[in-house]
């Protein structure tokens, strides 16, 4: 032991340790001889000595470091002394002298020799060193480092040596220092380009960049896609042209505009601006033109002509506020100033052309931006043929946005314009050539070509031209078969037929006009218009069998709904030019009419057939008809046309006939409408004095009348007793009231019931149970004779609340007033109304 403490007192004194100091260190206690009696025993282990060094971790300082310096020089390659050791030498560390410092440096130095592979102790010798005034030796210091560890441990180094050469070093070796980390971590190149950026050197940032992005490989830690980066690219060197020596801007940008065709409008701009950056504004004009004259879409022209428009602003502002400050106007400034404002003035006036050519250039086979360039271009005579000439000869007619008739059509109305016919014969010939999509697009340039002739006042070339259009070719073509030729089936366009019958009939014959009528028909083209047309001009001419023959030729072409017209226009005009001559043709031809007309238009062809039988046939005739009608009409024209039915059976056949087809309709109309059906009813018989029957009608017709829904019903019947009942009837009406209303609510639970029932178990024989009670029809009405021997009895109402009256009060008085009741109903003779004959009263007279 006492050899072990002299060794140790050489080695404080090797440490520049006074007498005195060792003196005091090593001044042992009595615990302390049991530490030193353990470490000899132990003198390698890490425990023993981290037990003796723990018991004064509170102080001596000295004597730890002494203890310290003892336990690693028997164990200098022990890394948690060496790391404990140099805690607490920084712990301590009292002041920010050089000695102190120093002296802690050397520890790190010793501490190295033996654990130079150890980052931690390198990590925090660099920090401990960057505390230090002392850039070089730091630099050193981390340099030392990155050459001793291994290079899978230097990425523990660089993040703080990186940090340490931006706060603290200058940028010319921090460049240095961060193009060695980037051999190493080339994917933070964009941490490096910020450095570059932030630090003025803005020609190699550009340089990095460029490389980032032509690097295919390259993925952007940052989560930037490489159109971002592209992006930052043209603004660093669009914006800083004079720093950028490197680099051919105008070749990187133009690369941009081929790789990204979605931002060209911002590629051309910063590529521009960086012309007007550097002083070359002609050059920068030149790319603003080439810019527009090159974008395919309207955002990209709208944020070039933009930037353009805003350059000319400001070159004209500048260069005025140049001339006022100077206050002395030459010529030439003059002209500088004018010349400016006439580029500008004319860049606002191009505009909409321009716009128009960025349309095109997006697709150069839509017709109507053709049109809107040639509307651009009025009162220019030659820009507008140029622009007629371009456009005939760029839209292909398979891929045209438009009608491309009207584009060929405009360019020779053009020429008529002008006074030009022969001109515009010459555009109708090509016109006419052209393979069209749709036939109707070709016999519209036909049309347009005759009608100029016609305008010209050249009717007999109008007509050759119609025949030329309107021949037949030698085989049967189908006219909506795709794979021929629009000009071999123009044949079949009834638009162009259309415009041949309107000459025909304005400047042909009668026997030229039917043949050409004929032919359309003959070619299954007409429509049932052309028909109609057809006979009104027989009719006009006087040809009244040729027109009923045209209108059969209709009639055997089309079939329902279509031929309506024809058959309603057919049997008006018969009817109309023969009357009822030969009665017996106009009704094979409507029963021909009616044999298969469908019930939306049967109603009209009945009445027709009606009105004939009444004016020039039989009344009972026109009874069947009517009857007829009422069955072959669409449910809800049924109620009208049965009232048709009742009016004129009353003015036939008279009122009483009318009973029968009263109750015909109340058994087949819907409920809305046998309810207005039997108040009709019941007013008749009211007004015919049949008081009875009318009230057996109400009290049938209450069935369906649930008394919250249809209070109009029920206040008329009630009208009705008060004016021809008594107190019987009005109490029985009233019973029926409630019976009906009682009838109603149990309907409405029954089928809450049914509903709650079909949910639950689905039972849907009780539903149908239930619908045949709810829906069960009403029987039909059982009239009571009107003669006073078989009227039925009115049942005797019980009133529970009635008061009996003996038959001896009032006797006398009661005898009184019955009297006088038997004389106010003893009936009175009224007069027969003629109506209720009809027209055979009318004979009997």
């Amino acid at each position: 032991m006492k050899m072990e403490l002299e060794s140790n007192v050489k080695v404080a004194r090797g440490n520049d340790m006074s007498d005195a100091v060792i003196f005091q260190t090593y001044c042992l206690n009595k615990r302390d001889v049991e530490f030193e009696q353990d470490i000899l025993r132990n003198p390698n282990s890490v425990k023993c000595w981290m037990r003796y060094i723990d018991n004064y971790k509170l102080g001596p300082y000295k004597k730890v470091c002494v203890l310290y310096e003892r336990a690693l020089k028997q164990l200098p390659g022990s890394y948690k002394l060496w790391h404990c050791y140099l805690k607490i030498r920084r712990k301590y560390l009292k002041t920010t002298d050089n000695p102190d410092y120093e002296e802690v440096n050397n520890v790190y130095e010793r501490a190295l020799v033996y654990m130079n592979k150890m980052p931690r102790i390198w990590i925090e010798f660099c920090t401990f060193m960057l505390k230090q005034p002392k850039l070089t030796v730091a630099r050193r210091l981390f340099d030392r480092a990155l050459r001793a560890l291994p290079i899978t441990q230097h990425v523990r180094i660089w993040p703080l040596y990186l940090k340490f050469i931006k706060e603290s070093h200058d940028p010319e070796v921090a460049v240095k220092i961060y193009r060695r980390y980037l051999k190493l971590f080339p994917e933070d190149s964009e941490d490096y380009i910020e450095y570059l950026i932030t630090s003025g050197r803005l020609d190699e940032a550009t340089v990095r960049l460029s490389e980032i992005v032509n690097n295919d490989s390259f993925v952007s830690k940052h989560g930037k896609s490489k159109h971002q980066l592209w992006n930052e690219l043209c603004n660093l060197i669009s914006k800083n042209p004079l720093e950028i020596k490197s680099l051919n801007v105008d070749a990187i940008i133009r690369s941009g505009l081929r790789r990204y065709t979605d931002q060209l409008g911002h590629l051309w701009n910063s590529l521009a601006d960086y012309y007007i950056r550097s002083g070359l504004f002609e050059r920068a004009r030149d790319i603003y033109e080439e810019a527009i004259q090159t974008v395919t879409t309207v955002r990209d022209f709208t944020q070039v002509y933009d930037a353009y428009a805003q350059f000319e602003e400001l070159s004209l502002q500048k260069r005025m506020e140049v001339v006022h400050a100077n206050q002395n106007s030459t010529e030439k400034d003059d002209c500088e100033i004018d010349l400016r404002m006439a580029r500008l003035e004319n860049l606002i006036e191009r505009r909409l052309l321009l716009l128009n050519s960025v349309l095109l250039r997006q697709n150069p086979h839509n017709v109507k931006e053709w049109l809107k360039r040639v509307q651009l271009y009025e009162g220019n005579d030659v820009q507008v043929i140029n622009t007629f000439t371009e456009a005939v000869e760029t839209v292909d007619p398979q891929k045209a946005v438009g009608r491309l008739h009207t584009l060929w059509v405009e360019f020779a109305k053009f020429y008529e314009k002008a006074k030009q016919v022969e001109e515009a014969r010459l555009v109708f010939k090509k016109a006419v050539l052209v393979s069209y999509i749709k036939v109707e697009h070709l016999a519209s340039v036909w049309c347009e070509w005759v009608e100029m002739e016609l305008r010209h006042d050249n009717f007999n070339e109008a007509m050759r031209l119609m025949r030329q259009a309107t021949s037949i070719p030698s085989r049967k073509v189908a006219y909506h078969d795709d794979t021929e030729t629009v000009q071999i089936r123009l044949h079949k366009s009834l638009k162009l037929w259309s415009l041949y019958l309107d000459m025909e009939e304005s400047f042909g014959t009668v026997k030229s006009t039917m043949a050409c009528y004929d032919r359309v028909i003959d070619l299954r083209i007409a429509t049932p218009q052309t028909i109609i047309n057809y006979g009104l001009f027989l009719e006009e001419n006087n040809y009244f069998e040729e027109m009923f023959k045209a209108y059969e030729k209709g009639v055997a072409l089309f079939k329902w709904p279509n031929v309506f017209d024809i058959w309603n226009t057919y049997l008006t005009k018969f009817l109309d030019r023969y009357g009822g001559t030969k009665l017996e043709r106009a009704r094979d031809l409507f029963e021909e009419c009616l044999e298969s007309c469908p019930p939306q238009f049967a109603k009209c062809i009945y009445l027709l057939y009606a009105k004939l039988e009444e004016k020039h046939g039989l009344g009972r005739r026109a009874m069947a008809v009517y009857e007829r009608a009422t069955e072959a009409v669409l449910p809800e024209e049924k109620f009208e046309m049965f009232n048709i039915y009742i009016k004129k059976a009353a003015e036939i056949s008279g009122i009483p006939k009318t009973r029968e087809i009263y109750m015909k309709a109340l058994e087949v109309l819907t409920n809305n409408n046998a309810r207005t059906m039997y108040l009709q009813f019941a007013e008749l018989e009211t007004k015919l004095g049949e008081i009875d029957r009318a009230r057996a009608i109400y009290s049938h017709c209450s069935q369906i009348c649930d008394p919250r829904v249809t209070e109009e019903f029920w206040q008329t019947w009630t009208s009705f007793e008060v004016a021809h009942g008594n107190e019987d009837t009005l109490r029985e009406m009233l019973r029926i009231k409630r019976s009906v209303q009682a009838m109603y609510n149990i309907q409405v639970n029954m089928m809450s019931v049914i509903s709650v029932e079909s949910e639950k178990s689905g039972m849907k024989l009780l539903e149908e149970k239930a619908l045949e009670k709810i829906e069960k029809p009403l029987e039909p009405i059982k009239f009571v004779l009107g003669s006073e021997q078989d009227r039925l009895p009115n049942e005797k109402v019980i009133n529970p609340d009635e008061i009996e009256f003996s038959d001896d009060e009032n006797e006398d008085d009661g005898d009184k007033e019955n009297e006088e009741n038997d004389d106010e109903d003893m009936p009175t003779k009224k007069d027969v109304p003629p109506e209720l004959f009809g027209k055979l009263g009318a004979l009997n007279d």
